[in-house]
């Protein structure tokens, strides 16, 4: 399936990147580079000045009491909530329509490249260079972990642009699917609803996405594409230059190192995702469950909302071996 993205590359924008692509040998990036550059523009129009001017007009009360490492916390949300809505969609829109994806072999699996999977692999990347730079600038309210985070979120998907696992991008991107109903779960103690019937219905639907996507078909992901590369280890393309293979050669294989690096970060993220998911119903327990010590309990809540279920980072985030603030 083509690139459904509606702008063409730029010349001058590709052949900049390029002798760079080449070099790190990411060779479908001159193709991608413009859409990766939308992105991170689009999120960082959302992060600044839009998310500003509507929390003022949609939550004025509670917004205009935030200190400012509070609404830069809250302004990453917005673009997280948005981020997250937008990729989930298009994650599953081209598992439904790209014939040319559904068709792949094992080969095709770890080798082959399709537009449409790619397009959503520089969405995510062009998040992920939003990510790094906002971070970066306000390091003093984001700490050096979650820099880390987006250093390492976005080296792992720019792997894609081998290609490699072009393939698995849209399946792996579908842990997002719990992402949206978390946010809303921060959002909601921040305009004083801890405890509502609306954060306990969010809350249902927040435990079932992520145990859905994260802790049964994420797995499942995982196996799938350990058996791939293990199968493919030593291995070259059979069908190099032709097809899905466009962008391969007679040489092209798996190295030790990004075999190790892509599971030993998908083996990491696993086990992250029972753990967080254990704090996240300790955290959400706590929201409707009386205590004796309520004064010293909603102090606890309070520190849980902004350390353990922002924890829980959007899709391939949590392959880097931090946490972040995200959810």
């Amino acid at each position: 399936m083509k690139d459904p993205f509606f702008l063409q590359p730029l010349p001058w924008l590709s052949d900049l990147v390029r002798p760079l692509s080449r070099q790190l040998g990411l060779v479908t990036l001159p193709l991608h580079i413009h859409e990766v550059a939308f992105a991170a523009l689009l999120y960082s129009v959302i992060f600044y000045p839009l998310s500003p001017i509507f929390s003022r007009l949609i939550a004025p009360k509670y917004y205009s009491q935030l200190s400012r490492s509070k609404r830069l916390n809250w302004h990453a949300h917005v673009v997280s909530m948005v981020q997250s809505v937008f990729i989930n969609g298009l994650a599953l829109w081209i598992k439904w329509v790209d014939e040319e994806r559904s068709t792949m072999d094992r080969e095709g699996r770890i080798w082959g490249y399709s537009g449409a999977p790619a397009f959503l692999q520089s969405m995510a990347v062009g998040y992920f260079v939003w990510d790094f730079l906002v971070t970066a600038i306000n390091l003093d309210v984001f700490g050096i972990g979650t820099l880390a985070h987006a250093i390492s979120a976005l080296t792992v998907f720019s792997l894609g642009f081998k290609p490699f696992v072009n393939y698995y991008g849209c399946n792996f991107i579908l842990y997002e699917l719990s992402t949206p109903f978390l946010n809303i779960h921060w959002f909601l103690d921040k305009v004083n609803m801890t405890g509502s019937s609306l954060q306990l219905y969010n809350g249902f639907a927040l435990l079932f996405t992520f145990f859905s996507c994260r802790l049964v078909y994420g797995p499942y992901q995982s196996y799938r594409v350990f058996s791939d590369i293990y199968a493919l280890s030593g291995k070259n393309p059979s069908s190099p230059g032709k097809g899905a293979f466009a962008y391969v050669n007679s040489q092209t294989y798996i190295p030790k190192w990004l075999s190790f690096a892509y599971v030993a970060s998908n083996a990491t993220l696993t086990f992250l995702n029972f753990y967080w998911f254990y704090m996240m119903v300790h955290a959400v327990r706590k929201r409707f469950v009386e205590s004796p010590n309520k004064g010293e309990e909603k102090k606890e809540l309070l520190a849980e909302v902004e350390t353990e279920l922002p924890a829980i980072a959007s899709g391939v985030s949590a392959q880097a071996k931090v946490r972040s603030r995200r959810a």
